[in-house]
């Protein structure tokens, strides 16, 4: 699989289509665009200010499973963090464009909490980032220290010019919490 974006709708799940439907009908976004990080499928998914999904992406998520920061984590050292710490946190995100300490552009997520997407980027050859996310489940796509890390084409051709213009909203879901927990949506399934 190449690191490029695929034609949504098929890779949306329930709950991710549950969202997307809930902000489009309650203008949760405010008519800025957003994204969907499905941490159980490892995705995230762009839409516009319109709602309309346009791609969807393998994505790199933070090693721990859990759905909450540890209160503090954004101003401790990345060498203090230990590995059941390394969450991404779910919920809704007023996300907007800057940059890391190195210079490099990224959306903050979570700014106090120091959880950013950004570009996929070989942080150690033994980590496998680049080949993590083209394996073909989203078993091993749990690697980082909370940042989520999409492929270069997706981030390029996606978030940065969805976000560039004016800034967004990132909504995380949760994979250990049930998702009414997390947003205020009545969840109804029928078989």
């Amino acid at each position: 699989a190449a690191l490029v974006a695929t034609p949504p709708r098929a890779h949306l799940s329930a709950d991710a289509q549950t969202i997307a439907a809930w902000v489009v009908a309650e203008h949760d976004a405010h008519g800025r665009p957003f994204l969907i990080v499905d941490k159980r499928r490892a995705t995230v998914s762009a839409f516009d200010a319109a709602g309309r999904l346009l791609a969807s992406a393998p994505a790199l998520l933070g090693l721990a499973r859990g759905d909450d920061s540890v209160p503090g984590i954004g101003e401790r050292k990345i060498a203090d963090i230990r590995p059941f710490e390394r969450t991404t946190p779910a919920g809704r995100f007023d996300a907007e464009l800057g940059s890391n300490a190195g210079g490099e552009d990224i959306v903050w997520v979570d700014y106090d909490a120091a959880v950013s997407m950004h570009r996929v980027r070989p942080v150690k050859a033994s980590e496998r980032r680049i080949e993590r996310l083209t394996s073909p489940t989203s078993d091993d796509n749990r690697i980082s220290y909370g940042c989520i890390n999409v492929p270069p084409a997706f981030y390029d051709g996606y978030v940065q010019p969805l976000f560039r213009p004016r800034n967004g909203v990132v909504y995380v879901l949760p994979d250990t919490k049930p998702l009414a927990a997390v947003f205020p949506v009545a969840v109804t399934r029928t078989a």
